[in-house]
């Protein structure tokens, strides 16, 4: 008797969600777990953001900086760069020039600078602002003006500030990034208001937030999972949104990653933090992230051929 793989039966199903000013780049439409692929589709392989800030950076790692040391400060050139020669999927814009605890940025040039670079490559553009509640309304709700037409992802939009920064993505048809705080019910709850506001399930995407390799990363990988499991098996319709991981910040600002080679103990400080990005990007995949934001290229390079090797 032939042996046969035992088989989940699943309810529900991810949306699928087009990003993109082509809207040709498409994220989620699982009908069964991460990489499940002997149960369901996975018909939309993971996709690779990477990071761009709009200010050259001060206090990066050496080898985080190395990559980009030509062209920090110059974000249309930073995006190309990691379009053309490292293969991003995505690029993920950190407007911290908007700072208001450091440079606080006219959020009329910020956006500006958001349409040059989303103008200027061929892929899908996340745009990011600080976190700052009252600055991001600001600055966001002009990036969705600035940006029409070009279908950018804007976030983080969180419960404090959703109706302010929500409504322009739905004026400009954009997609929202919903971030809340490492917790299923939060997510689900974001998702609702965002929904009674008038945003088309179709243009959101869930931000749980991603803790770095041990600095929180089993918290995350726990509620994506439950997320997931929402959505497939209880045909929960609030959670059945692509996820989107946000880690490569995360993992670069650890003590592990930024030393420099004065303890031997933790080995080459040029592969540590590629590894312990590389690392935390596999988990945030197996759990169930749809897109996965990355900063170093050999990250990139790594996750790349980890993916081929499901897919093809």
């Amino acid at each position: 008797m032939a042996f046969e793989t035992p088989k989940i039966n699943y309810s529900g199903k991810i949306r699928e969600v087009k990003l993109g000013k082509s809207k040709n780049v498409s994220v989620g439409g699982e009908s069964a777990y991460p990489l499940y692929l002997f149960e369901g589709e996975n018909p939309n392989q993971p996709k690779i953001a990477m990071e761009v800030f709009d200010l050259a950076p001060e206090e990066w790692a050496d080898a985080a900086i190395a990559p980009f040391k030509d062209v920090a400060g110059d974000p249309v050139a930073w995006a190309k760069l990691n379009v053309e020669q490292h293969g991003a999927d995505m690029i993920a814009l950190y407007l911290v020039s908007t700072d208001p605890n450091d440079k606080n940025m006219d959020a009329a040039q910020a956006a500006e600078t958001a349409k040059k670079v989303a103008q200027a490559v061929d892929v899908p553009v996340i745009v990011y602002g600080t976190g700052s509640e009252e600055k991001d309304a600001e600055v966001l709700a002009k990036v969705a003006e600035a940006c029409e037409g070009l279908n950018v992802i804007i976030g983080p939009v969180q419960e404090a500030g959703h109706k302010k920064i929500g409504a322009p993505c739905i004026g400009y048809k954009h997609t929202v990034s919903a971030n809340t705080p490492i917790d299923v019910n939060l997510a689900k709850q974001l998702n609702i208001l965002l929904g009674n506001l008038g945003v088309n399930a179709d243009n959101i995407i869930i931000d749980p937030t991603t803790g770095g390799l041990g600095y929180g990363i089993e918290y995350t990988y726990s509620v994506i999972e439950r997320i997931r499991m929402a959505a497939l098996t209880q045909q929960d319709a609030q959670l059945q949104q692509p996820i989107i991981s946000v880690l490569g910040r995360e993992v670069w600002k650890c003590k592990e990653a930024k030393m420099g080679a004065e303890d031997e103990k933790y080995g080459d400080p040029a592969k540590r933090g590629i590894l312990m990005e590389a690392v935390s990007a596999v988990s945030m995949i197996i759990s169930g992230a749809d897109i996965v934001v990355l900063r170093h290229p050999e990250t990139v390079k790594l996750i790349k051929q980890y993916l081929k090797a499901f897919f093809n």
